[in-house]
């Protein structure tokens, strides 16, 4: 069996350390410029290279992207991007344009270059292609089934590494490529600047009769037709490890800190447990469901592993996420006042949250006290990014996650 990585996401330096304390052999980053989450918070230079030393110091790898498709003006400007990055030190970068990859062969000759699923990886021909261009890592369509995939493994070098999503939101466009957003705002999703079109609500209208919509699903609300539910593939880890794929990849760079902590904690118990033994696998699933679906989701799917998608993978009648937990903060060193957090949405004194550990323990506790950066006492923690110290009467570690079951699960749009 092939070993295999688990790579996750990181919209922040924050979140890059998250997700290495938290289960990451491998973290995907966008810097600045020519990734395709502009909206993202993305790494400064300075970032990026403590992030990439954090990660180095904890065994962890860490890919950068530059995977748009380019226009003419693109070029100059990803020329001096790649020389910046020799400073930085990353470990491969993520590509889907020819004319980046070329410019990056040159600029940066020793580094690692893993192809975008952007590129539409269908067949492995186009790995085969890719191997002889110096590729080393190719990233899979999400069209393809674990069959198509299982035929690719059969038909490139032992050494080259397949790497497939295996959770996170799906795109409605092929391998992500889009237009909807161009079309309707001017904001081209291939650059970086998604408005997620496909998570819209849409009726028919029939050209002769102006003014009247028709729902393209029996209700009276119209259809989200083209809002996909995210990939779950926790369920099928052996079917996934048996089909040759080298790294199992979260979707998710504009996610928060609870997201990316939860997911890869999940996956990593998950992959761990079943190299271990399957039968230890199975008898955890319940463990990992729940867990799964402690963050924010969009119901889920196997996506095209098992065949093409039917009815049953999209969501018609809503646009929203189903959040079970609210994200509090995450726990930083400890002084007189107490541990520090940036506070992420209101909590109070007296009220109970959970503590999320590394190591797959939720451990509930009580709120004793909040002060702020001047060592006041607070009733509570209203403001957004405020520093706070804490007391919740139970030694903490850094990287503590802390968050707050929801009595019912709230829809968010």
């Amino acid at each position: 069996m092939r070993k295999v990585e688990l790579l996750v996401p990181a919209s922040s330096l924050e979140v890059l350390k998250v997700a290495v304390i938290y289960g990451a052999d491998a973290v995907y980053i966008g810097g600045e410029a020519f990734g395709l989450r502009a909206k993202a918070k993305n790494f400064s230079l300075e970032d990026m290279a403590e992030g990439v030393a954090f990660a180095h110091e904890h065994g962890v790898k860490v890919y950068v992207t530059a995977n748009i498709l380019a226009h003419n003006g693109d070029l100059s400007g990803v020329r001096v991007y790649f020389e910046e990055l020799k400073k930085v030190g990353p470990d491969a970068l993520i590509i889907s344009d020819p004319g980046i990859f070329t410019i990056a062969k040159e600029v940066l000759p020793d580094m690692e270059i893993h192809i975008s699923t952007q590129a539409n990886n269908t067949n492995y021909g186009t790995y085969q292609f890719w191997w002889k261009q110096g590729a080393k890592r190719v990233v899979t369509a999400r069209e393809l089934s674990l069959k198509e995939i299982r035929e690719i493994r059969e038909n490139i070098p032992e050494e080259m590494e397949i790497e497939t999503f295996i959770h996170g939101a799906m795109c409605i466009s092929y391998s992500g490529r889009c237009l909807l957003s161009n079309f309707f705002t001017g904001r081209d999703a291939n650059r970086g600047a998604c408005t997620h079109p496909c998570r819209w609500k849409y009726s028919v209208m029939e050209e002769k009769r102006p003014g009247e919509y028709f729902p393209v699903y029996e209700n009276d609300r119209g259809t989200y037709i083209f809002n996909s539910k995210d990939l779950c593939m926790i369920e099928h880890i052996p079917e996934m490890m048996s089909a040759g794929i080298d790294s199992f990849k979260i979707e998710g760079r504009m996610k928060t800190a609870l997201y990316v902590a939860t997911v890869a904690r999940t996956y990593r118990k998950a992959i761990d447990d079943y190299l271990e033994s399957e039968e230890k696998y199975r008898a955890n699933m319940p463990w990992y469901l729940d867990q799964i679906s402690n963050c924010t989701y969009r119901q889920f799917t196997t996506g095209f592993f098992f065949g093409k998608p039917d009815e049953n993978t999209q969501i018609y009648d809503n646009n929203t996420y189903v959040r079970e937990y609210t994200y509090l903060g995450i726990v930083g060193p400890k002084n007189e006042k107490g541990y520090r957090i940036e506070q992420r949405n209101k909590f109070s004194v007296g009220e109970t949250i959970e503590v999320m550990k590394p190591n797959g323990e939720n451990i509930k506790a009580r709120v004793l006290h909040i002060r702020n950066s001047d060592g006041e006492e607070m009733e509570s923690a209203p403001h957004p990014q405020q520093e706070l110290f804490i007391d919740l009467g139970m030694e903490l570690d850094e990287f503590d996650i802390l968050r707050r079951e929801e009595e019912e699960a709230e829809v968010q749009s």
